[in-house]
């Protein structure tokens, strides 16, 4: 007699795989969320070291130059061309006459200073910046340029437009590079200091430069050679008219070269992100760092009329009796911010320094 065995067959039922099948989402969905954590922690990481990058690169150019403000111009600036008919003299423009901040004369009956504040006049055409609905400071110094060895030419005030630059005898070994030696010498929109003529100190504008000659041709793009109707003082004509002839190899002027750099905010087309430009003299400016959505300035002052202290101005020039020289500190803030990658997120962050200017007023603040 066969006798049949009933063995049931192994595997699972269909409460036990819908049961695994949800807790395998869930330990799915939980991975996905922490991958995804991780992405976005590692992209605002690297986001906000970005924008440390660009704020400490715009801190640092910005306290480079302010250190240097008023370096080797005669104690309270200069005097430029006053009398003629060109008008003030002009800063933050190129050479194709296009004005980058909406303030670009010089203050005070067309004077040069070592520092010239800039209170809401550090954006563009000064439009508002969109991520702040608020303009921005701008910033703008003086100093020469011992880097480059115009100095050690022999300097002859050819005419009221003219310069004559040679190298001295002997010459010097190494040998002195040209005046206009590509990449580092002059070139039309730089600015020169000329001192000649009984210690007279004039400021002009490079039109046109030889290997020995410099040009400061009349309508320059910065007004500042202003030889047409015969300025009082202030131009190369003014020299000339009060040197005499110097002796065979000698000079009757000495030339250095003058940088006077533009701090702003730029907003670029299409939409991108503003941006801190920097620009010299008379020359095309030039990006230093982006996302930079806004920079306060303010000074603290020695006011020598008073004997007191003004702290944190951001306006030196509307203190009655204060002039830029009296500025002994500059406070700067800087904030950059962008996007994530998502378009939504933002991140932000403000650098601020202070820095004493060398060549500024000195007032020991612990008396």
């Amino acid at each position: 007699m066969t006798t049949r065995e009933n063995r049931r067959q192994k595997g699972f039922t269909l409460v036990e795989l819908m049961v695994s099948f949800f807790i395998g989402l869930i330990i799915l969905g939980a991975s996905v969320k922490l991958f995804k954590s991780g992405v976005d922690a590692s992209v605002l990481v690297a986001q906000r070291a970005e924008l440390q990058q660009s704020s400490r690169a715009a801190i640092n150019l910005i306290t480079k130059d302010i250190s240097m403000a008023g370096a080797g111009l005669p104690p309270g600036g200069v005097q430029l061309p006053t009398g003629g008919v060109a008008g003030t003299s002009k800063y933050a423009c190129d050479q194709g006459g296009t004005c980058y901040m909406p303030t670009h004369l010089y203050p005070n009956g067309n004077y040069m200073y070592g520092l010239i504040p800039g209170p809401n006049n550090g954006v563009q055409n000064g439009a508002l910046i969109p991520a702040t609905g608020a303009s921005a400071d701008g910033i703008t110094v003086a100093y020469l340029d011992y880097a480059f060895p115009l100095n050690q030419y022999t300097c002859v005030v050819s005419s009221g437009s003219t310069i004559t630059l040679t190298p001295p005898v002997p010459a010097p070994v190494p040998a002195l590079p040209a005046i206009n030696a590509a990449g580092v010498g002059l070139q039309a929109g730089d600015l020169v200091m000329v001192t000649g003529g009984n210690i007279a100190t004039i400021v002009a504008e490079v039109t046109t430069v030889s290997p020995t000659v410099v040009t400061f041709a009349n309508t320059d793009p910065l007004n500042f050679n202003n030889s047409g109707g015969n300025p009082i003082i202030g131009n190369l004509g003014y020299i000339f008219n009060r040197s005499v002839a110097p002796p065979a190899g000698q000079g009757n002027c000495s030339a250095t070269r003058l940088f006077v750099v533009s701090y702003f905010i730029q907003l670029p087309a299409a939409g991108q992100a503003p941006r801190l430009m920097r620009q010299v003299s008379g020359l095309t400016p030039v990006p230093v760092a982006d996302d930079i959505i806004g920079m306060t300035v303010s000074y603290d002052l020695f006011n020598d009329t008073t004997g007191l202290n003004n702290a944190e101005q951001r306006d030196p020039l509307s203190i009655a009796g204060v002039t830029p020289n009296q500025i002994r500190k500059v406070n700067i803030a800087v904030r950059a911010q962008s996007l994530s990658q998502d378009g939504q997120k933002i991140q932000s962050m403000q650098l601020a320094t202070s820095v004493s200017a060398r060549n500024m007023s000195f007032k020991n603040r612990y008396q």
